[in-house]
This record gives structure tokens, C-alpha cells and sequence, in this order.
């Protein structure tokens, strides 16, 4: 069993203007410490449930995993937020993981993310946090722009990826704007 354990403070400040982005003016403005309860906060997130294997398109990444809700893939232990992923077939998928999204719950312009997170050791394990923007329509990627906070990819352990696709920056044209950075035991500590 693969499992990813995140303890979420994630700190939105928002500022009028880049003018306004120095200390005294950063004010919080949405949390979640995953205190309470068992399973995420519905105010806060949406649990995505579906098929994400290729043959249903794989939400765009050819995902091998079915979605769901079910409280052996996800739920809140001691603080955390615990995403596990099982070998389990479900609806042509031979395994089942949890997905979060907090759309239409949480958008803001401008502001900074601080995320405390401990991460899966193995190949074929692909933990991100991402933003994408809140739409009334389809997402039109890459030309509505995507921010990845956190990719770890597992074949490569230890390196945390951070990038930026556009339409004229994405990794479909091999210019996306990325950086990363080593940290030995991603799988061990937060």
C-alpha cells in the first residue's frame, strides 16, 4: 500500500495589489489543520470519485486509478489528511486512490500556499498538489494556465518537482517552466 499523508496549512493571503504583498498587510484567509472529523471538510473540498484509468481518459494524465470517497483511501487520522492507494479493481481500474478539489470553495487572485506534506515511496506513485483555475465551462489546458505546488514522481525519489504550464509554456512543447529540488527523506518526515 502506497500512502501519502498530508497535514495541510494552507495559508491564502491575499493582497488588492503586488503593491499590498509586503508582512504587515498578508492576512489569512483560508485554512484547513484536518482537526475534526474523519473525513475532509465538504465546505472546503470536493471528493472527486470516477474512473480515471486511460480507456475513460484518465482525467488528462492516463491515471491507473478509480476515485473514491471510501474511507480506506481517504480520511483524517491525528491531524492529517491520509490518502492511501490499494491494488483494487474497480470499473476497469486496478486500483483505487482519493482526489481532493477545492473549487468553487476557496479561489483567490493573489496570495501564498504553505503545505506540510510526507509522500509515498515507490514507482508508479504520482502525488501532486496543483492549482487549476475555478471555470464555469471546461478547462481548456494548457491555455487556461495550471500551477503545479508539488509533483513527486516515484520512479525518481526524493526530487519534488514545481512547474508552470500556459499555452506557450507547457510540457507538450518541452518549455515548461520548472524547477526542483532533493529532499532525501520526502517519504520519511513532513
Amino acid at each position: 500500500m502506497n500512502r501519502i499523508i498530508i497535514s495541510i496549512a494552507i495559508v491564502m493571503l491575499v493582497a488588492a495589489s503586488a503593491a499590498m504583498m509586503n508582512e504587515e498587510k498578508k492576512k489569512l484567509v483560508w485554512s484547513d489543520e484536518f482537526e475534526q472529523g474523519i473525513q475532509p471538510d465538504q465546505s472546503k473540498w470536493t471528493m472527486t470519485t470516477g474512473n480515471g484509468c486511460p480507456a475513460n481518459c484518465g482525467f488528462g494524465n492516463n491515471e491507473l486509478q478509480y476515485y473514491t470517497d471510501d474511507k480506506k483511501n481517504i480520511k483524517i487520522e491525528d491531524g492529517k489528511l491520509v490518502i492511501n492507494a490499494h491494488k483494487r479493481s474497480v470499473d476497469e481500474c486496478n486500483y483505487t486512490s482519493a482526489k481532493l478539489v477545492s473549487a468553487h470553495k476557496g479561489d483567490w487572485t493573489y496570495g501564498r500556499i504553505e503545505v506540510r506534506a510526507k509522500l509515498p515511496q515507490g514507482r508508479g506513485t504520482w502525488p501532486a498538489i496543483w492549482m487549476l483555475p475555478t471555470l464555469e465551462r471546461d478547462l481548456q489546458w494548457p491555455a487556461d494556465g495550471e500551477i503545479d505546488i508539488m509533483e513527486h514522481v516515484g520512479y525518481n525519489q526524493g526530487w519534488v518537482y514545481g512547474t508552470i504550464h500556459t499555452e506557450k509554456y507547457n510540457h507538450m512543447l518541452g518549455t515548461h517552466k520548472t524547477d526542483s529540488i532533493y529532499v532525501e527523506d520526502v517519504h520519511q518526515e513532513f
